[in-house]
């Protein structure tokens, strides 16, 4: 899977800004930067990790580009393990693309999407997990989801996950070793010790799969949807928790009649927030399309903040809506407190006391939302292993499987020439996460999702 050619593209968002970056990596990218490099260095004999100011010049009829840095990193001490130069120009559309298409013409090649990690992971820089977690930091979405890419980009889960892989390995080689040389004195595993120690791996690789739907959250984030009867103060709950009038308010019941989407961020996890219409009976055709979105909503949602007011107490219909959503992680809010703030409430269901009009409560609602959501959990220090993808996830299951597997099959007192394979299994499948095992078809496959310039 080795490379051999130079490539080029600009690594920086496109618009105006300050500075706009070209990088070159590959064999050619130290002679190529020499070619248009006009200034005072000898560009072709500096040393690795150097900065060098000059022209960008067309070495065809001399005519300079713009003013620029030229960055030097020789391999393997680079980004992608290649010689690799980064020119750093004046930013905006026309400079950048002039540059890149002069570096075109010098014979570099464009590059694909995702390919500077590719070529990274493939010198041995980073391991799928690593590299996969560049993306995540860039497509990160709050704190918490960047310090999470940041963590797998240190390498926390690579870690774990071949520490389990050479864990399986050593107990194929025991369990091999038995079958080829059954007669040599070699030393052996019983088949409690093999229990206990594939025992130890599946616990292992348990907390890890247990950590799925924390990072899911703090990566994709999650849907809350403010649900109640019409006129009980959910716009108004909406605008408290965006500190900003973006929902129409009035004492008008059935104002709001679509579903009104909004985001923002509860304690590090993204969150997409739904206002939606009135929960009532009506002969309104309109209004009642607006009543079905806000129950359709509901049934997708994460979580429900379902409002009431506090001085009207519970409905009928509010009852009914709260036993529809039984299962769903739901938070009963009982707005307008300021005017009853001793009414009773139900004890079966967590409650929040606010007043959205004196921004009352709204911290408390917070934390009973990442409460709800997080059961307590927040991201750590930025050196513990959370997974986040999907396909981590599905090969992890795949693997415990795999291992249980074993385990029954041992405690029935199957040939370990059949068990081994769940322990091959087991290893090809944690393999395909960092990427040893991996098919070239599907690296092509991660990296193409890669944005142009990583």
């Amino acid at each position: 899977m080795g490379v051999s050619d130079t490539i080029a593209a600009i690594i920086t968002a496109p618009g105006r800004a300050a500075v706009g970056i070209i990088r070159l990596s590959g064999p050619e990218a130290v002679a190529v930067a020499a070619a248009v490099y006009e200034g005072g260095a000898d560009l072709a004999s500096c040393a690795s990790h150097t900065i060098h100011f000059g022209w960008v010049r067309d070495p065809a009829n001399g005519r300079r580009i713009d003013e620029a840095l030229f960055l030097l990193m020789r391999g393997p001490k680079s980004y992608t393990g290649e010689d690799v130069v980064e020119i750093q120009s004046h930013g905006g559309h026309v400079s950048t693309q002039e540059i890149l298409r002069l570096l075109l013409r010098q014979g570099v090649r464009l590059a694909d999407a995702g390919e500077f990690t590719k070529r990274a992971f493939i010198n041995g820089k980073l391991d799928l997990t690593r590299a996969e977690a560049v993306m995540d930091i860039v497509d990160a979405e709050s704190d918490a989801a960047l310090s999470q890419a940041l963590a797998q980009k240190s390498g926390v889960l690579e870690e774990r996950i071949r520490t389990a892989r050479e864990a399986v390995l050593e107990l194929v080689a025991f369990i091999q070793a038995d079958l080829d040389y059954p007669e040599d004195d070699i030393e052996r595993l019983s088949d409690e010790e093999l229990t206990e120690r594939v025992q130890a791996v599946r616990s292992d690789l348990a907390a890890l799969i247990a950590t799925a739907q924390r990072g899911r959250m703090f990566r994709e984030g999650i849907k809350m949807v403010i649900m109640g009867a019409p006129n009980v103060g959910k716009s108004s709950l909406l605008n408290a928790l965006l500190g900003r009038e973006r929902a129409i308010v009035t004492d008008i019941a059935g104002t709001t009649r679509d579903v009104v989407t909004e985001h923002l961020t509860i304690h590090g996890v993204p969150v997409e927030i739904l206002d939606t219409a009135g929960i009532r009976a009506t002969d309104d055709q309109i209004e009642a399309i607006g009543v079905e979105r806000a129950k359709a909503a509901s049934r997708e949602a994460d979580v429900v903040l379902y409002v009431i007011a506090a001085d009207r107490g519970l409905n009928e219909e509010d009852r009914e809506s709260l036993q529809a959503l039984a299962g769903k992680a739901t938070i009963l809010v009982a707005n307008k407190n300021d005017l009853a703030p001793d009414a009773a409430l139900p004890e079966d269901v967590p409650t929040v006391r606010i007043s959205a009009k004196l921004q009352e409560g709204i911290e408390a609602l917070e934390e009973a939302v990442a409460h709800c959501i997080l059961a307590d959990e927040r991201v750590g220090s930025g050196d513990e292993a959370v997974v986040s993808n999907a396909r981590h996830l599905a090969l992890l299951e795949r693997c415990a499987a795999d291992l249980e597997s074993f385990l029954e099959g041992l405690s029935l007192g199957m040939s370990k020439d059949i068990l081994v394979i769940d322990l091959q299994n087991a290893w090809e499948n944690l393999g395909l996460i960092t990427g040893d095992t991996a098919s070239e078809d599907l690296i092509d496959t991660i990296f193409s999702k890669f944005c142009l310039g990583k």
